[in-house]
């Protein structure tokens, strides 16, 4: 259902996705989770969407989750409210905001502050651009608990584990310049040029062939894990399949022909 908490605007191929609690520096309560599930459901099942933009409203991406909320409905760091341990081996797992696989591009644009839950939304896209100034931290640590979206899974294998650690067993925030150096976002532009340069991104990859974006991505997060052997091969088994399809024929064919390419995702 469509919530004020979360703007979407779709154009061209390109959805742009705002969170929207400005007062509260866009922090994570229910309302805005479940916006972000059904926006991030939305970007992965809607062919029309072939990128997708995240970013926030005001002075903040995210500021984490809305631990007023929770203390309020006794949810705490998060953790199963009044339950049992066989709720942590729910089958299926539970489906948050984290674990979506829209299957397509995620370009970050981190507006703002981006703390607790903002950062781990930001380390669950594909591309992160920041602005000038902006702080990326896990706060976790000094409230008792530590994150709980995978940040400590996910930092360390993105950037220098000395610097992850610090940031996960200080809860001390590093600045966008910083962040660039240590690999965690691949852009730091001014305020006025983050949303021109993001849709500049997200519309440059709409323009391809959106098969072979999907699994040129695929390729990546699939292999990640799989000996250089097993990684090629699977790689190139995905790479012959790409080449069957029509966009393959296209792409060289508009080049010999002197034309832009109409790739159709077929």
């Amino acid at each position: 259902m469509p919530s004020e908490t979360l703007q979407v605007e779709v154009s061209d191929g390109v959805a742009v996705l705002t969170m929207n609690r400005p007062d509260s520096m866009n922090a994570l309560n229910r309302e805005l989770a479940d916006a972000l599930i059904e926006a991030f459901e939305r970007v992965r099942d809607d062919d029309a969407i072939r990128v997708a933009i995240l970013t926030g409203n005001g002075r903040a991406f995210c500021a984490g989750a809305d631990m007023k909320e929770r203390v309020s409905t006794g949810m705490g760091s998060g953790g199963l409210a009044a339950g049992v341990p066989q709720d942590f081996f729910s089958s299926p797992p539970t489906q948050t905001a984290y674990t979506v696989d829209t299957r397509k591009p995620m370009i970050a644009a981190v507006n703002g502050h981006c703390f607790g839950g903002g950062l781990e939304l930001a380390l669950a896209c594909d591309i992160r651009i920041a602005a000038e100034g902006v702080r990326f931290g896990l706060p976790e640590i000094t409230r008792g608990f530590f994150p709980g979206g995978g940040g400590p899974v996910k930092l360390p294998r993105m950037i220098p584990r000395a610097v992850a650690m610090d940031m996960l067993l200080t809860g001390d925030p590093i600045l966008a310049d910083v962040a660039l150096r240590s690999g965690m976002v691949s852009r730091v532009v001014s305020a006025e040029e983050l949303q021109p340069t993001a849709l500049a991104m997200a519309r440059k990859i709409a323009s391809y062939a959106p098969l072979a974006v999907r699994a040129a991505r695929e390729v990546v997060y699939t292999t990640d894990a799989l000996p250089m052997p097993q990684a090629l091969r699977l790689a190139q088994g995905l790479r012959w399949i790409i080449g069957q399809t029509a966009d393959a024929e296209e792409g060289p064919r508009a080049f010999a022909e002197g034309r832009e390419p109409q790739y159709r995702g077929e």
